[in-house]
């Protein structure tokens, strides 16, 4: 696992109306320093959306519905995981939190035929004037990372 990055498997509490699951409380400081915003996005099958990264924020995202494969890159100089990459697969069928900090690429490739959502928390606002989101293409032969299905 890259360093600093960390997981919240998700419990979800079910009875006969249905479920309900926290994502993430002001008790649980080691998952987001700071509440900056909270954004949700969503994008159709067969979408790659990658990479990026920020220099000032950390990221924590949830897919609430459809499936997601994610991947992180780190490319911090100073982590004892420069250069390391980490896939997860996350949505409706893996529910859990996912913390990306600041200096981690990310990205995600939408799985099967639904369109996946995205719910995301930041520990800093956008400001449109500066953002703070640095670009990779998804094919970046340093990141070089195989996006195919392997398995079919």
């Amino acid at each position: 696992m890259i360093e600093g990055v960390k997981v919240k498997k998700l419990k979800k509490h079910c009875d006969d109306r249905g479920f309900f699951a926290e994502l993430i409380r002001d008790d649980e400081p080691d998952l987001l320093s700071k509440f900056g915003q909270a954004s949700w996005s969503m994008s159709y099958p067969g979408v790659i959306k990658a990479f990026h990264y920020h220099e000032k924020q950390d990221d924590l995202w949830f897919f609430p519905s459809g499936n997601a494969q994610v991947v992180l890159y780190d490319m911090r100089e100073h982590a004892s995981t420069k250069g390391e990459t980490d896939v997860y697969y996350m949505g409706e069928e893996n529910p859990m939190m996912l913390l990306i900090p600041k200096g981690v690429a990310h990205g995600y490739r939408v799985l099967g035929e639904k369109p996946v959502s995205i719910i995301y928390f930041t520990t800093e606002s956008y400001k449109a004037e500066s953002p703070d989101e640095k670009r990779i293409p998804w094919n970046d032969p340093g990141i070089a990372f195989n996006w195919e299905t392997e398995n079919r």
